[in-house]
This record gives C-alpha cells, structure tokens and sequence, in this order.
C-alpha cells in the first residue's frame, strides 16, 4: 500500500498543475434600484492634470462595464449625443440634466470626471461620479442602503461597508445640527421642534438603511435636486487590494492576450476599463448589489 501512494503522489507530481484544478470565486453584481433600470452616460470631463487623457475611452469604459450589469439598460453613447447635439442640451445643470433624461427616456444620467489620472507605472485614476434622477421626487441612496440589516447575513457585511454607511449616517445627522443664522428677533430655542425622543424631528437614524414597506397610497412629492448616488473613488497600480481583485478580473476575461494581468493593467485602456468596473461593483456592493459568488474551476490546458 505504501508503494502504491508512493506511485500515486509521483504521478501527481509529473503531470504538473494540470492535475490540480485552479479554483476561484466570480464575484455577482446586479441592479438592486428597480426605479433606476434605463440609464444614459454623458462624455466624462477631464479634471486631470493629464490633458492628452481620451475621455471617449474612459466614457466607453464605463458604459461598456455598466452594460454587462444585470438589470441595467445603458442608451448607446452615440445616442446620447446626439440627442444633446440636437438639442444643444450639454447637461450643465440640473434643469438640462432632467429634460434630457426625459428626452432620451431613461431614469437616471450618469455624470462623471477623471479628477486624477497617471500613465506610468504606477498608474492611477481617481474617478467622481454622481447619478441624477430624471425624477425629482427620488432621494440620494445612501450607502448602506439595501444591506441585510437586522438578519442572519448582517454578520458578512464587509468591514468596510460598515464604516461607509456609519460615516454617512453620521454626516446626515450632523447636517440637522449645523448652526443657522436667525431671523430679526428670532432665537434657535424659539422654533425648536424636538419628537418623543428629543432629537429632531428629521433626525436619520439607522432605519433609514432598511428599504420601506409599500404603501397602500403613492406618497406625496418632496422634490429635491442632488444626485441620488455620488461616490468617488482612488485607484493606483501599486495597492495590493486593487492588483488582486485586477488578477481575479482578469481570470474570469479568457483574455488571448499574452502578459496575464500584468499586462493587463500595463495597457492603459484596461487599465481605465477596470477601474470603472470596480467604480461600479464598488457602488453597487454598498447599496445591496452584490449576490452570491460562484465557484469556477478550471483546469491547466493539457487537461
């Protein structure tokens, strides 16, 4: 029996890694706004001190890495611009950003800018993007919002999850406590206004993060005028957590090319691809995007 395993173990051994399977988990994102599924991107800005920087590539990264979400549809880019061409609608503000929202029928308009960006090694890219609803009446998403709060699952939420939606429970708090200046012959106690608890009466409190029940009547419009998501994001080719989810990216392309991930973030328009993915998982992960990873085994090409 000895003589046999020894022969087994040996046998492993020269056949090389192709005996062994390489096993990884692909990560799932979905679209978890139902009110948010028709999307249209307009050409990203320039804030860079990089002025040679191709916003058409980054502009196509994104929408291309949008696109491949599920539950998201994505108008071409030629599409939209065209409709601003012939409206000479250029999304400066708020107003334009809605009518043409409407005229090109979508949900929301993605509005974006390279703010930092470098072509050598290290590279790196730091990308704000804020997302604006066609509709008036839909309110920022915070992040948090959506994540299994009070369950079973509440115990897996990332490390870092928990300090993004803590830090902007605290910050819209805060809001509710920044000084005013007082009308003539008004005090702050004169118009205090305090609930049961003796916070006020717009105080967020965590269940903000936990979705509402539906309602038996529609609610009444608070119309309100900042993007409902806005995240801003640092990327940089020498952060060791940006090069391992880049080398799991990259097992899941089947990407002929030779230099493995390497070489794929040398090239800067992969470089630029990945980074607007992980913009993107990044967002929705925080808001109750992510679902169940799967398992893929592949084997060594001379299996």
């Amino acid at each position: 029996m000895r003589y046999w395993f020894v022969i087994a173990c040996l046998t492993l051994l020269c056949s090389g890694c192709a005996a062994i399977p390489e096993m990884r988990e692909k990560p799932i994102f979905h679209n978890p706004f139902p009110q948010l599924a028709r999307v249209a991107v307009i050409p990203f800005n320039n804030q860079s001190d990089i002025p040679t920087l191709d916003m058409d590539d980054v502009t196509l990264a994104y929408y291309g890495e949008l696109q491949t979400i599920r539950g998201f549809e994505v108008v071409p880019i030629g599409v939209t611009m065209r409709a601003m061409q012939a409206s000479g609608n250029n999304g400066t503000d708020i107003e334009q950003l809605r009518a043409l929202g409407k005229m090109l029928g979508v949900d929301a308009i993605v509005v974006g800018s390279v703010t930092d960006y470098s072509p050598y090694y290290p590279k790196r890219m730091t990308l704000a993007v804020n997302w604006y609803a066609t509709n008036p009446g839909f309110h920022p998403i915070p992040p948090g919002y959506g994540l299994p709060w009070g369950t079973a699952d509440e115990e897996f939420i990332p490390e870092s999850h928990l300090w993004e939606a803590e830090f902007a429970l605290a910050r819209a708090q805060l809001e509710t406590q920044t000084p005013v200046q007082p009308d003539f012959g008004e005090t702050p106690e004169k118009n205090a206004r305090v609930d049961s608890d003796g916070l006020p009466p717009d105080w967020p409190d965590p269940s903000g993060f936990i979705p509402d029940a539906p309602k038996a009547n529609r609610p009444m419009m608070m119309a309100q005028d900042s993007p409902i998501i806005s995240q801003i994001r640092s990327y940089s080719e020498n952060d060791s957590d940006f090069t391992e989810r880049a080398e799991q990216y990259y097992f899941f392309l089947d990407d002929a090319r030779n230099g493995g991930w390497q070489g794929f973030l040398d090239r800067s328009n992969d470089f630029i691809r990945f980074c607007c993915y992980s913009h993107i998982t990044e967002m929705l992960s925080l808001r109750g995007g992510a679902g169940e990873s799967q398992l893929a085994i592949r084997w060594g090409e001379s299996r």
